[in-house]
């Protein structure tokens, strides 16, 4: 599905909400920080008055964005052509154009000096703006919903001259340190726009597993060069969910080599690595349509839903274990209890590294209470 905004339409959606609401106090952050939840039917020209509400529950925007770098990781899993039935991916696995463009937009009303929307498509080095082409995006009127607004491919070194080196607090799960795409180094503010999903490997896949693919494949891919970083991102991220090699020679190795080469054992470890190493500021999670039964049409007995929810909060870890209540899941589960049935849970691994609090008692929520908004993911009806 196209995206359904344009310049014009952006304006006349930026003036239906509160003239003051992006001139709100500064975003708070921690482990106790608030997360907004709201029910949202559609993705029609209501969005951007409700996210602007959605962002002054959470503290306001201007205080973060003025003046500032943006940097967007998006959650655009899988190639283009992945369709569940007939869905557009922002239907099903894609977070939403109209989300995108409405996020955008709020960001340059909030003054931010540049905004850059980033992400690693699957195995190729072309630029995110053809990527999003071939799923029907309409990129212009995304890249006129702010003053400044740019795209890289972060799945390699991109237009940058080397990559920069993430370590992790405390000397990390997986790996002491990451090695990234310049874009997640040069700017102020980084905000995940992810999708409200199950995932095969980690249970679920909301704004912290969206960091999982901050990982160049040119080291982390199953192709990469033995020695130094490869120039083209070719096939998954295998190493980090098997271990089935190292990373390229001028990369960090893994801490221990002996640990279990399993995917529920790794990737939660290799997002809570993340999460701490380059942390999020901001987390906005698109859950109006979904899909439920994995993260992609290629996970098996997936079905669409229609949750109609949005989440937004400043502290990842919080905002996860919100999402994952609204999901039906208990935050605090463990690996044996759904959605963890298979893996470690990436809350727990991320709390454990100071990133944030999963426990609810301990989290403001703002909006719609969970009690009147959840949407079961086991035993849903399809959208």
């Amino acid at each position: 599905m196209p995206n359904q905004y344009s310049r014009r339409v952006w304006l006349q959606a930026a003036a239906a909400s509160a003239a003051g609401s992006c001139l709100a106090p500064a975003l708070r952050a921690g482990p106790s920080a608030v997360v907004s939840v709201a029910k949202c039917t559609g993705y029609g020209p209501t969005l951007v008055p409700l996210i602007a509400k959605m962002f002054d529950q959470v503290g306001g925007l201007a205080r973060l964005v003025n003046g500032k770098t943006v940097a967007i990781k998006l959650n655009l899993t899988g190639s283009p052509d992945y369709r569940l039935g007939t869905l557009a991916a922002g239907m099903a696995q894609w977070v939403h154009p109209s989300v995108v463009g409405a996020v955008v937009h709020l960001m340059g009303r909030a003054g931010a000096r540049r905004i850059r929307l980033l992400e690693s498509p699957w195995s190729t080095s072309e630029p995110v703006e053809e990527y999003m082409l071939q799923a029907n995006w309409d990129v212009d009127a995304i890249r006129l919903a702010a003053p400044r607004v740019e795209f890289e491919n972060t799945g390699n070194l991109g237009s940058g001259k080397a990559y920069a080196r993430f370590s992790v607090p405390n000397g990390g799960l997986l790996f002491s340190a990451y090695d990234l795409n310049h874009s997640y180094r040069d700017c102020d503010v980084f905000v995940s726009l992810a999708k409200l999903k199950e995932h095969k490997t980690t249970g679920i896949t909301l704004a912290m597993k969206n960091c999982f693919g901050i990982t160049p494949c040119t080291i982390y891919g199953d192709h990469a060069p033995v020695d130094e970083a490869g120039t083209e991102p070719r096939g998954g991220r295998g190493l980090l969910h098997s271990g089935n090699r190292q990373p390229a020679k001028c990369s960090p190795a893994e801490k221990d080599p002996s640990s279990p080469r399993q995917g529920g054992y790794r990737v939660p470890r290799a997002v809570a690595d993340l999460v701490a190493a380059r942390p999020v500021h901001l987390s906005i999670i698109d859950g109006i349509h979904s899909m439920a039964g994995g993260e992609g049409p290629w996970s098996g007995d997936c079905q669409p839903v229609k949750p109609e929810l949005l989440i937004v909060g400043t502290n990842v870890v919080s905002t996860d274990a919100v999402g994952m209540a609204l999901m039906g899941f208990d935050p605090t589960a463990g690996r044996g209890t759904a959605p963890f049935e298979n893996c470690d849970s990436t809350l727990r691994l991320a709390e454990s590294l100071g990133a944030g609090t999963r426990d609810l008692n301990r989290i403001e929520i703002a909006g719609t209470p969970v009690r009147e908004a959840v949407f079961p993911f086991r035993g849903r009806s399809a959208a």
